[in-house]
């Protein structure tokens, strides 16, 4: 089954943790074994996997991004003036896909699931596809 998750963001270079929202879904669906595939449709948002207990690993993440991706940088050619959100976006991916067992993710001790805005503030948008493991063939 197929979600559709509204996510608002205040400003660029934000991260926001989607793994409540993942779980949420998981339970709605009733999954207790699969996968779930989350996906962003958009080119300059993106989704990654990281630590989720100290804020600071997601400050630095934005600051290393933004080092090596720097806004106004002089070579940029794209009339729209965010060609660091794509190059961002790009590196982080799109999709990411998550183990399900038991009616829980499987996650590391520290890890969720971030949705990395870098051009808003924004209305975005993720889908969740939950997937449930086929047993013997059935």
């Amino acid at each position: 089954m197929i979600h559709r998750l509204s996510v608002k963001t205040g400003k660029k270079d934000e991260m926001l943790d989607l793994t409540a929202l993942v779980k949420s879904v998981i339970r709605k669906d009733r999954l207790m074994e699969g996968t779930v595939t989350v996906y962003c449709p958009h080119t300059t948002a993106g989704l990654t996997i990281n630590e989720n207990a100290d804020p600071d690993v997601v400050k630095d993440l934005i600051m290393r991004l933004n080092e090596i991706f720097p806004w106004n940088h002089p070579g940029d050619r794209h009339g729209e003036g965010n060609s660091a959100a794509h190059l961002k976006a790009s590196v982080m991916g799109f999709s990411q896909t998550l183990l399900v067992t038991e009616g829980e993710l499987i996650l590391g001790t520290w890890q969720g699931l971030y949705f990395c805005e870098f051009d808003g503030p924004r209305n975005r948008t993720c889908y969740v596809r939950t997937s449930r493991d086929q047993i013997g063939g059935e």
